[in-house]
């Protein structure tokens, strides 16, 4: 069964952490990290992702804070994803991706890699988390 496309975001001030589903549907992939240059610039290269792997549906992380609000961060979150929505033409969703840094964090510390390299690749990962957790959410939905 070939699902559509899901692209993740973990959107934040610098970088932004790209993953991508498999052709399924069923397993979350890192794509890249992405270093931020300007508002438009990110929509556009993001729209460009996009459109190069035929997505469907786009999940953003929402950095809520532990007791669950949404602070500032969580704010600035959905404005760029509202603009990029307006761009992309695209399905978006929110997934609260509450403590998917620290699960990156933790599996690149346990793979033995440097500070220096995890700081080139948490970002992507913890967008694969979000991605993760999302699509196993989705599958115990229709189970």
């Amino acid at each position: 069964m070939m699902a559509d496309r899901i692209l993740a975001l973990d959107v934040g001030t610098v970088r932004i952490g790209v993953a991508l589903s498999d052709p399924t549907g069923k397993i979350a992939q890192p794509l890249q990290t992405y270093t931020r240059k300007s508002r438009n610039a990110d929509i556009e290269y993001i729209g460009q992702l996009i459109r190069d792997h035929d997505v469907k549906l786009v999940v953003s992380g929402l950095p809520k804070l532990l007791d669950g609000t949404e602070g500032e961060q969580a704010q600035k979150t959905r404005a760029f994803i509202a603009r990029g929505q307006r761009a992309w033409g695209v399905e978006v969703t929110f997934w609260d991706e509450r403590l998917s840094t620290a699960v990156a964090r933790g599996v690149l510390i346990d793979a033995g890699v440097s500070r220096e390299r995890r700081k080139d690749s948490i970002d992507m990962l913890a967008a694969t988390v979000i991605l993760q957790n999302f699509l196993d959410a989705r599958q115990n939905a229709q189970n």
